[in-house]
C-alpha cells in the first residue's frame, strides 16, 4: 500500500465541513506543541479498550457479588457495546458543533466517571456506568482517527500505528493486570476496576492543554463552516453499504463475545483465573499482527475476497478449538483468534474506504457501519450468556458463533467486490 493509500484509511468525522481561517490558525497553534499533542493521543488511545478489557477476567466475581444470572451478567459487557453504537450516531455532530479537542476531553472525563460509577454497589450503577463508558469510548473511536488525519496529514500512516498500537497495548495490559490488582487490593474487584479511572483522569489532564489552546488561549475558537456543493450521497439506500456494514457488525459481534466470555470459558473448564487473564491479554496483544498485516494486503488487491475467507476461517477455527480442547490448546486458540480478530477489524475498516467513492462518502459509511455494527455486536455477549444459562454448556453458544462466522463470510464476499458506492 502506498503512503497516500495508507493515509486514506483514516476517516475524518469532519469530512463534510471546512475550517474557518480562525480555525486554521488555532490548529496551527495546536501543532506548535507536537509533544503535548502526541502524549494526549497516546494516553487517550490507551483508554479506548481498557474499560472493556478490565471486566472480562473479573466477570465471575461481579456476577457472584450481585447474584446475577448468566444473561444478566452478559449485560455488563453488552450495555457498553450497545452504547458504542448510540454514541457513534452523535459523535460527528458533537465534533462539528463543539470542536474535536473539547469533545475528546469531555469523553475522557465521562469515561473516568463511568468507570467509578460502575463499581458503586448497585446493579443500576453497574449498568449505568456501562452506558457512560460506551458513549465515551464511541466518541473516542469516531473522533480520534479524524483528528489524526486532520493534524498529521503527512504522517497519518505512522500516527495510525501509534494510535492503534496504544489502543491494543492498553487492552493487553489491563486484561493481564485485572486479577493481580484484585489480589493486591485484598480481593476487591471494585478497586481493581476503579483503578483504571486513574488512566482516564491522567489522559484528560494531558488533553486539557489542547482544549485551552484551541479555544480561547490563542484568541481563536475552532469553528467550522458547512461545505457548499452537491447533495451528499445516501449510503443508507446502497446494498453495498449494507454489506460492508453487516461485515463490520458481524466481526464485531464475534470479537465482543470473546471479550465478554473468553476468560470464563477457560475458568469453567478448570483453568485458574490468573492464567485465563494472561491468555486473554495475549489474545489482545496478538491482534496487532492481523490488524497491521491485513489492511496492507487489502490495499494491494482489487478484490479482498481471499482476505475475507482467511480471517473468517481463522476465527471459526479458533472457536472450534475452544469447543473441543479449551484448556490444552488455549494458547494456540488465543493466537489463532487474535490474528483473525485483528485482521477482521482491519479489513472491515479498510473496506469502508475502498468501497467509498470519496472522502465524504467514506465518512458517512463509517458512521453507518459503526452505528449499526455496534448495535448488532451488542447482541452477541447477551445472546451467548442467555444460551449458556439455558444449556449449562458453552457448546451451543460457540456453535452459534460458527454460524456468525459463516454469515460474515457470505456477506463479506459481497462487500469485498471491486465496487464503489
Amino acid at each position: 500500500m502506498s503512503r497516500p493509500e495508507a493515509d486514506q484509511l483514516l476517516l475524518d468525522a469532519e469530512a463534510d465541513v471546512r475550517p474557518t481561517p480562525q480555525g486554521v490558525a488555532a490548529r496551527r497553534a495546536l501543532l506548535a506543541h507536537p509533544v503535548i499533542l502526541m502524549v494526549g493521543i497516546v494516553l487517550a488511545s490507551l483508554n479506548m479498550r481498557a474499560a472493556l478489557a478490565s471486566v472480562s477476567p473479573l466477570v465471575g466475581e461481579i456476577s457472584d457479588a450481585f447474584g446475577l444470572s448468566s444473561t444478566a451478567t452478559s449485560l455488563v459487557t453488552s450495555v457498553p457495546v450497545l452504547f458504542l453504537g448510540v454514541g457513534a450516531m452523535v459523535a460527528p455532530w458533537l465534533g462539528r458543533r463543539f470542536g474535536t479537542e473539547a469533545v475528546l476531553f469531555c469523553a475522557l472525563v465521562l469515561l473516568g466517571i463511568g468507570i467509578v460509577v460502575r463499581v458503586v454497589p448497585s446493579t443500576v450503577a453497574l449498568y449505568g456506568g456501562g452506558v457512560l463508558i460506551g458513549v465515551a469510548i464511541a466518541l473516542l473511536n469516531v473522533l480520534m482517527p479524524g483528528l489524526i488525519k486532520r493534524d498529521f496529514p503527512d504522517r497519518a500512516a505512522s500516527m495510525t500505528s501509534v494510535y492503534t498500537g496504544s489502543m491494543i497495548a492498553g487492552a493487553t495490559v489491563v486484561a493481564a493486570a485485572s486479577v493481580p490488582l484484585e489480589k493486591a487490593f485484598g480481593g476487591s474487584w471494585e478497586a481493581s476496576l476503579a483503578f483504571w479511572s486513574l488512566l482516564a483522569a491522567v489522559a484528560a489532564v494531558a488533553w486539557l492543554p489542547q482544549v485551552l489552546i484551541a479555544r480561547g488561549r490563542t484568541g481563536h475558537e475552532v469553528r467550522v463552516e458547512p461545505v457548499v456543493g452537491t447533495a451528499p450521497k445516501s449510503v443508507w439506500r446502497s446494498a453495498l453499504a449494507w454489506q460492508v456494514t453487516l461485515f463490520m457488525g458481524l466481526q464485531s459481534l464475534w470479537s465482543y463475545v470473546l471479550i465478554a466470555w473468553m476468560p470464563t470459558i477457560f475458568t469453567d473448564h478448570g483453568m485458574s483465573r490468573s492464567t485465563a487473564g494472561v491468555i486473554f491479554a495475549f489474545n489482545n496483544l496478538i491482534q496487532v499482527a492481523g490488524a497491521f498485516a491485513v489492511p496492507l494486503l487489502a490495499g494491494r488487491m482489487r478484490s479482498q475476497r481471499p482476505l475475507v475467507v482467511l480471517v473468517s476461517s481463522l476465527v471459526a477455527g479458533g472457536y472450534v478449538g475452544l469447543m473441543v480442547a479449551p484448556v490444552s490448546g488455549a494458547w494456540l486458540w488465543s493466537a489463532v483468534l487474535g490474528v483473525g480478530q485483528g485482521g477482521a477489524v482491519g479489513l472491515a475498516l479498510t473496506m469502508i474506504v475502498l468501497r467509498a467513492g470519496d472522502a465524504a462518502t467514506a465518512a458517512r459509511l463509517s458512521g453507518m457501519a459503526q452505528t449499526i455494527g455496534y448495535l448488532l455486536a451488542a447482541v452477541g455477549p447477551l445472546a451467548a450468556g442467555a444460551v449458556y444459562q439455558v444449556t449449562g454448556s458453552w457448546t451451543v453458544p460457540i456453535a452459534l458463533m460458527l454460524g456468525v462466522c459463516a454469515t460474515a463470510l457470505s456477506v463479506g464476499l459481497f462487500a469485498a467486490r471491486d465496487r464503489k458506492i
